[in-house]
């Protein structure tokens, strides 16, 4: 007798379906409606959400994408790019390596600052002020120790200059809604509650504008992932041309110390 491990929903499906002569995407047909009519990114919107996105939907989803698929050898490019030279045959794998690192620290913070603006409205919709919730929660997280999402940078500061041209677009386009307006509140929040100004980065602004343009807020992290997914492909072309994934092997060795364990 098979066991079901956690609760199912109804056996079906909205995404796809195809017969031998046509295949189906989210209700249009693949070959005549979707293939040479639509971009790749309402496609992923489609996808995603079941239904075409508006045009500034569409504009921000693909400033979005534009703006966090590269960002040199990071963490997750350094990852891919030694995974390949380690399997030369297997792309997938080096890509797979890269997005595993898509956690709280590196890429998946976005996920995190979606959560705080979630909590933020919620509590802005029973009447407290954006300066006052922001100002409560940018204290209550520095009490618990915790890092406040969305702000600081180890190279961009004063200011993350990413998080600087999606606002002024979002101004510029009439896309900054109450996320927009709740992120910007949190800058003098967190300074006051840190002692210190910290840029706001790119991820609590990628947050804030999903938001804003009714972006479902447990699909935030898809946005990294997808962008960075083609960074990743981009270094590994490189990687494949011009390999350096040994030699940062190399310089690691070379870099880190040899201690003894004292139980040794």
């Amino acid at each position: 007798m098979a066991m079901m491990i956690g609760k199912a929903g109804p056996a079906e499906s909205s995404i796809c379906t195809s017969d031998a002569a046509s295949i189906e995407v989210r209700g249009r047909d693949l070959c005549n409606e979707l293939m040479g009519h639509v971009g790749f990114t309402d496609f992923f919107f489609l996808l995603v959400n079941g239904r075409m996105p508006t045009d500034r939907q569409r504009y921000f989803l693909d400033l979005l994408l534009v703006t966090i698929a590269e960002h040199g050898l990071t963490p997750t490019a350094q990852a891919a790019r030694m995974t390949l030279a380690a399997d030369p045959a297997c792309l997938q794998g080096a890509v797979a390596a890269g997005i595993l690192g898509c956690g709280s620290v590196v890429m998946g913070t976005a996920e995190s600052c979606g959560r705080v603006l979630v909590e933020a409205q919620a509590r802005v919709a029973t009447g407290e002020t954006p300066d006052d919730v922001a100002a409560a929660m940018a204290k209550s997280i520095r009490a618990s120790g915790a890092k406040m999402p969305g702000f600081g940078h180890p190279l961009h500061h004063p200011v993350d200059p990413r998080s600087v041209r999606i606002l002024a677009l979002s101004d510029e386009q009439g896309a900054a809604g109450p996320h927009v307006a709740l992120a910007r509140a949190f800058e003098p929040a967190v300074a006051a509650a840190w002692g210190k100004a910290m840029p706001m980065n790119v991820s609590m602004v990628i947050a804030a504008v999903l938001l804003d343009l009714d972006f479902p807020p447990a699909m935030i992290k898809a946005i990294p992932i997808l962008a960075r997914t083609a960074g990743l492909l981009g270094h590994l072309a490189e990687e494949q041309a011009r390999p350096i994934g040994f030699l940062m092997a190399h310089h690691a060795e070379a870099a880190i110390a040899y201690t003894r364990s004292p139980e040794a």
